[in-house]
């Protein structure tokens, strides 16, 4: 039975698992976002109905209308995530690559904070029971073992998690009912007109935005996990988050009302909530939902890199697909920068406080870039344009206010996060511009006009033989066509005679789970071309996908393996296989103008440091010859040498 199709159809299991891996960064505001807006400025009727009032209106609009409702229509074959939604609407403009660079760059550099933030709040749960308990050392422990699982797949963490997220859900419901009985007054903060109240008559009123949006920065990270559990199960399991989220925040607004006219002091609206006895159970309860918070920011991250890297917007990493579960995957190098991270930010914050005042600036940049792809992918959907032009001023008007609320967080530690957004974008912008320059330089050739000379070589006794099956991966798109290097290297830098000749083509597709080729018999038992038509989820094993091909082939009898040595050949023993590939070098004949020299200088060093081509196409190494021709993009001249007598 599929594992994918029951995983995205509607069932008790699908949503179970859905708790379990969507609703970690949005499921867990309640531990931080009251405490973060009230802050120790004395407790008002209008501070408290007017935060609660702009979170339910915050939750209803961005999360429920514009992410839920409208963003996951933006479905890439059943994939999610701002790099999918560029994929559907990239052909109608060139620009939208920026917002799409900007996008996945801060929601990647802002996501840092989220394991930090959310596991931190929770662990400071302790301190209420014992105030010495070492905080950042239980944090950092966390994070670390919640990395080192992610090797195993989501799809367990999201059996194991999905229970517990459930628990945890109702238990802000409960907490939350056992005030509001107490002080029923608060339900008026449904009504609108006391968030306006806020915004415009209590002093700084409109700053208190920048606290009320981290009820809703889960939201970018719930349509960047689509792919793990299906539309369906993320619509109707929401009805339930949001409504235990609301409840929740209303019982800690009434548990508030006790502080009317004076601060908080230390004391945590969240915590508040829990009787007593409790305590210690809630803390718990707490500290396993804010890791599945965690899970949520990294599961996210991984679908983003695996989806930049089929874009050509980040370099090729390793990229493992640990379970059966369409949409899931490993990426080590991520992980591991990932806990890095949030580690360096857990021991430089020490607070969650501290982290409140940096956490939301970056991830409101994503959100308004998000605003911007899907108001063109509804104009592509033929919706109307008084429609969309509605929705853009609204959310754009929206966004816009978020950003202004939270661009005062700058100097209190949203800049690390925009620094580290900077640097991931201007790695996407190098990476893209670099592909871009050595596309327009490739110079490709028909390979018809070198069928005699392949055969010639092929039977030149006078040639070492360099392999039976010689084999070149090969990114000319057209059939007829391969890279003048590959004729270069077999006929002149080299001559490599072989009893045939192979040339693969890997087409990635927009489609995540295509697996198909086509097969063209150049000349037959000589020179074979195949095209490999493989969706942007699959991994790339090319040995074994030839050697399925080679095994049906062999069965239709369109080609003939068998080692062309007498010895060999008598025992019907298979020819051996080699694969070729060809790397390219910056040359130093090149005069290139500054910003291009930059670009290819910074393309070279970063792909040293990445995987290696026969690690990323799923290659067998002891097979596998690397060639290096130099790239020379722009010959240098002017210069003259001038001949003295000797």
């Amino acid at each position: 039975m599929d594992n994918t199709s029951n995983a995205h159809k509607l069932s008790v299991a699908g949503l179970l698992v859905t708790l379990g891996i969507i609703y970690g960064d949005i499921g867990t505001s309640p531990l931080y976002v009251m405490k973060a807006i009230v802050g120790q400025e004395p407790v008002s009727k209008l501070l408290i109905l007017g935060s609660i009032s702009c979170i339910f209106w915050t939750l209803t609009f961005q999360t429920t209308i514009k992410y839920v409702m409208l963003t996951l229509r933006a479905d890439n074959k059943g994939e999610g995530g701002i790099f999918s939604l560029y994929t559907l609407v990239r052909k109608r403009a060139k620009w939208l690559l920026l917002p799409a660079i900007v996008g996945g760059a801060t929601l990647l550099a802002d996501g840092i904070i989220t394991p930090a933030i959310s596991v931190t709040s929770a662990v400071e749960g302790l301190e209420l029971l014992y105030p010495d308990v070492p905080v950042v050392t239980i944090v950092v422990i966390i994070i670390s073992v919640l990395s080192f699982f992610q090797r195993f797949g989501t799809s367990v963490v999201g059996n194991s998690f999905g229970p517990i997220m459930m628990v945890w859900f109702s238990m802000l419901g409960v907490l939350g009912m056992a005030q509001i009985v107490h002080h029923p007054e608060v339900l008026a903060a449904f009504n609108p007109v006391y968030a306006v109240e806020l915004l415009t008559q209590h002093p700084g009123g409109f700053l208190v935005l920048g606290a009320v949006f981290l009820c809703t920065t889960g939201a970018e990270a719930l349509y960047s996990d689509l792919g793990h559990c299906g539309k369906l199960n993320i619509r109707v399991s929401w009805i339930f988050v949001k409504a235990m989220l609301i409840i929740n925040y209303l019982g800690q607004g009434a548990w508030l009302v006790q502080f009317e006219g004076q601060s908080i002091g230390d004391n945590h609206p969240f915590y508040g909530l829990m009787p007593d006895w409790f305590l210690g159970t809630g803390v718990v309860i707490a500290t396993l939902a804010a890791i599945i918070a965690s899970q949520a920011l990294i599961s996210g991250s991984f679908t983003l890199i695996g989806e930049a890297i089929r874009l050509n917007l980040y370099p090729r990493v390793q990229v493992l697909y640990p379970t059966n579960f369409k949409g899931q995957l490993y990426i080590p190098s991520v992980n591991l920068l990932l806990w890095l991270g949030c580690v360096l930010v857990v021991v430089f914050f020490q607070e969650s406080q501290k982290m409140e005042a940096a956490y939301g600036l970056s991830i409101t940049i994503t959100m308004l870039m998000t605003t911007i792809l899907l108001a063109n992918f509804l104009i592509m959907k033929r919706w109307h344009w008084s429609v969309v032009a509605l929705l853009l001023l609204v959310y754009v008007g929206l966004e816009v206010s978020f950003f202004a609320a939270n661009i005062v967080k700058f100097w209190h530690g949203g800049y690390v996060t925009i620094l580290l957004a900077g640097g991931i974008i201007i790695l996407m912008a190098t990476w893209y511009r670099a592909h871009q320059i050595k596309f327009r330089l490739t110079d490709y050739v028909n390979i018809h006009d070198y069928v005699d000379q392949l055969k010639a070589l092929s039977v030149d006794k006078d040639v070492p033989k360099y392999a039976t099956h010689l084999v070149f991966l090969s990114n000319a798109v057209q059939d007829e066509q391969v890279e003048h290097k590959m004729m270069y290297s077999i006929l002149q830098k080299q001559p490599k005679r072989a009893d045939i000749y192979w040339f693969v083509h890997i087409e990635v597709t927009d489609e995540p789970y295509t697996m198909e080729y086509k097969v063209i018999n150049v000349v037959p038992d000589d020179v074979v071309r195949i095209t490999f038509r493989l969706g942007f989820r699959v991994e790339q094993r090319i040995s074994l996908f030839l050697r399925m091909v080679i095994g049906d082939m062999c069965r239709n009898g369109e080609i003939d393996i068998t080692s062309q040595y007498t010895s060999l050949r008598d025992k019907n023993i298979t020819g051996d296989f080699r694969f070729v590939i060809i790397e390219e070098f910056l040359s130093f004949d090149n005069d290139l103008p500054p910003m291009d020299k930059y670009v290819m200088n910074s393309y070279f060093s970063i792909k040293a440091l990445t995987a290696t081509p026969d690690k990323w196409f799923g290659l067998d190494t002891s097979s596998v010859v690397m060639e290096k021709v130099p790239l020379i993009i722009r010959p240098a001249s002017g210069i003259t040498l001038k001949r003295i007598p000797a």
